[in-house]
């Protein structure tokens, strides 16, 4: 093992059982991402649950994927723009469901089945979202992971709760337009994992279409860690869940 990288904590819960993308949604019978109705869903089939936070314009962690509201709501504008009362206020499309805080999804699951918070990230360098969620989850008694695709985030739940599983969110080659804000030297850091030594994650979560991947099988030479992969959808996906990975994060079928 590489100098100064200890052994992860990576506890059993996190690769029991597969975990439902965004928790269990299905759009077309009204059950939306991030939602309560997509949770429990998630919950009566006992799948651990992934899901994305960010932070409202008042500082609360509010379980929600995208930076603007448009795609799921009939509001429009940044999400972060809007406090947590504002933002529970905004009507989903299809659905009755409202956004959830944070605390709100904690005592919704009541540690029944394992969480997966992504931490949502404008990559700035602000880690308020991290100190935020480490906040909320000291006084929960169920399974719970942070991640994230930004190693500064990463770094900062390391600091701030070092006994609260933390995990890396990643591709390879980070391609796709929404990463044109990222320079080609910092897409060759976090696909390498270079940062390593800093963030120190108790688990991988890597795209599935880029598995198998050398650097990931370097990293976990250095840190032994579960790998779980992104987002599953496909039987090919599946297969290659299945040959390269520990666990998936699956959406769009029943495992």
């Amino acid at each position: 093992m590489a100098p100064n990288i200890p052994a992860a904590n990576a506890p059993a819960w996190l690769t029991a059982r597969p975990i439902a993308h965004r928790a269990l949604h299905d759009a077309v019978r009204g059950v939306i991402e991030n939602t309560p109705s997509a949770v429990d869903a998630a919950l009566a089939r006992d799948y651990a649950i992934e899901v994305d936070i960010q932070l409202s314009a008042d500082g609360e962690a509010m379980v929600f994927h995208d930076d603007t509201l448009e795609r799921l709501t009939l509001a429009e504008g940044a999400a972060n723009a809007l406090t947590a009362e504002e933002l529970k206020a905004v009507e989903m499309r299809g659905t009755g469901d409202r956004m959830m805080r944070l605390t709100e999804l904690l005592t919704r699951v009541g540690g029944r089945v394992p969480l997966i918070i992504e931490l949502k990230s404008h990559f700035d360098g602000d880690t308020a979202i991290a100190a935020r969620a480490v906040a909320i989850l000291a006084s929960y008694d169920g399974p719970a992971a942070l991640m994230s695709f930004d190693p500064d985030l990463v770094a900062a739940v390391r600091a701030l709760a070092p006994d609260i599983p933390r995990g890396i969110t990643m591709e390879h080659r980070y391609d796709d337009p929404e990463w044109d804000m990222i320079s080609h030297e910092t897409k060759h850091e976090w696909g390498s994992l270079l940062h390593l030594p800093r963030t120190q994650p108790d688990f991988i979560a890597h795209y599935v279409k880029e598995l198998p991947s050398a650097a990931v099988d370097a990293a976990r030479q250095q840190r032994p860690m579960p790998l779980l992969t992104w987002t599953v959808r496909t039987a090919e996906d599946r297969e290659t869940a299945a040959r390269h990975a520990d666990q998936m994060i699956f959406e769009g079928f029943l495992p």
